[in-house]
């Protein structure tokens, strides 16, 4: 048997070593020694293959507009709501086309093959939708993208938001978002979660909502899209975002709160960026982290996967499409330092993700979707540690992008002539 690609010598998450055979846009073959012809060999001898890295969260309709019309002077997640209300006027097709498209090139750059991103459903002109529609055709043959109709200035808050969405969700955006704690009234909130679930339900969709992107210990609705999934049946479909709010309130609460999530099979997808940043705003000392209970999901069995959220945007002055930058500040922010766990953070940002997407097709198993990832680095825990380079990123069957293995050249006498910060007791 011959085949297009041999990635040969690979280690792969689970420590072991093996050569992947791709034919087409598939995974043919994985075995500890492929003796076979191929159109291409990669040799991946000592650096780690994996499925590539998923984004679950994102606002692509934003990304790459910072300072445009104006920076977010307090860091705020109100000011950056009010900021992007300024910035939706001045938005053209083109440029939320040319802007997403720029940030899909950075993706694939550091393996990023899937995204979910939320797009605004508030504009009359549906703008940001339709270029987004553009650019989920255009970069198909590579990147997994996935839209969320999301009212964002609130589905009841915002006159035209719930025809909107329904239009938005006509011309084919794929998933029902929403965001609860920025209607004007609690009672609203819950509202708002429960028409939008019943929208899913009825056209058989899934869920993403932003639930309690706040302080307030009082911001509840992840207890109600926990209930409204269980009665309609969307197990699995449905994840809440965010989920800032839990890590204010008290714990008798959250003990309660945990296993009717499991229960429900619902996701979290907390930004360990992004919420970091926004959060905890109005502390002085102490200050709160302002990162959900990312252990205690995990320990309570709830399904949790980190987002991205925001890169150069109204909300978030930083960011480069690394997932393992996500992962990096997520596992210091909830403490999950032990191998085990830092070693679990990496799958978060991969396979974890994945399945909160329903990305079936992603994987390092024969049958699968041809994409992957070969990084500059032995195991998960030291991609990690390391942000590790991408030096082979393949899409279906194709090499995406690749750069050569960077090493420092060193001038000091006795010392080695080069160092590259491997090391060969990483976890």
């Amino acid at each position: 048997m011959s085949f297009d690609i041999i990635v040969r010598g690979g280690t792969l998450p689970d420590g072991s070593t093996a050569d992947i055979g791709i034919c087409g846009d598939k995974i043919a073959a994985i075995e500890p020694r492929i003796d076979a012809e191929a159109g291409r060999v990669i040799d991946a001898t000592g650096n780690l293959v994996s499925q590539p890295f998923v984004d679950p969260h994102f606002h692509m309709d934003a990304t790459l507009s910072y300072g445009i019309p104006r920076i977010n002077a307090s860091g705020t997640l109100l000011e950056g709501i009010a900021l992007w209300g300024e910035l939706k006027p001045l938005l053209t097709h083109e440029a939320v086309r040319d802007r997403a498209l720029a940030y899909c090139d950075w993706a694939v750059s550091m393996g990023l093959l899937a995204i979910r991103t939320h797009v605004d459903t508030c504009d009359d002109r549906l703008l940001a939708v339709e270029a987004l529609l553009e650019v989920k055709k255009t970069v198909a043959p590579y990147i997994d993208l996935q839209l969320v109709a999301f009212p964002q200035d609130g589905f009841y808050r915002s006159l035209t938001a719930r025809e909107n969405t329904i239009r938005a969700l006509n011309m084919g955006v794929d998933i029902v978002g929403g965001i609860p704690h920025f209607e004007r009234t609690m009672a609203d909130g819950t509202r708002s979660v429960t028409e939008l679930c019943e929208i899913a339900a009825e056209r058989g969709l899934m869920v993403d909502m932003h639930c309690d992107e706040t302080d307030d210990p009082l911001s509840r609705h992840i207890e109600q899209l926990a209930y409204e999934t269980q009665r309609l049946g969307l197990s699995c479909r449905v994840a809440g975002s965010h989920l800032t709010s839990m890590h204010s309130m008290d714990n008798y609460y959250v003990s309660k709160l945990l296993p009717l999530i499991a229960e429900a099979g619902v996701s979290a997808i907390p930004n360990p960026l992004i919420n970091i940043v926004i959060q905890g705003r109005h502390d002085t000392y102490p200050k709160r982290r302002g990162m959900t209970r990312v252990p205690e999901m995990l320990k309570a069995g709830i399904r949790v996967g980190f987002g991205q959220d925001c890169v150069l945007d109204p909300w978030y002055p930083l960011g480069t499409a690394d997932m393992l930058d996500v992962a990096f500040m997520g596992l210091h922010v909830a403490q999950m330092t032990s191998p085990v766990d830092m070693a679990h953070c990496f799958d978060m940002v991969t396979k974890v993700n994945a399945e909160i997407m329903g990305l079936d097709h992603l994987g390092l198993a024969v049958g699968k979707a041809a994409s992957l990832v070969v990084l500059d680095a032995g195991s998960r825990v030291e991609a990690l540690r390391l942000r590790a380079d991408r030096l082979c990123v393949i899409a279906r069957g194709k090499v995406v992008a690749e750069r050569e293995k960077r090493a420092t050249r060193l001038s000091i006498a006795g010392r080695p002539a080069t160092v590259d910060r491997r090391h060969h007791t990483a976890g």
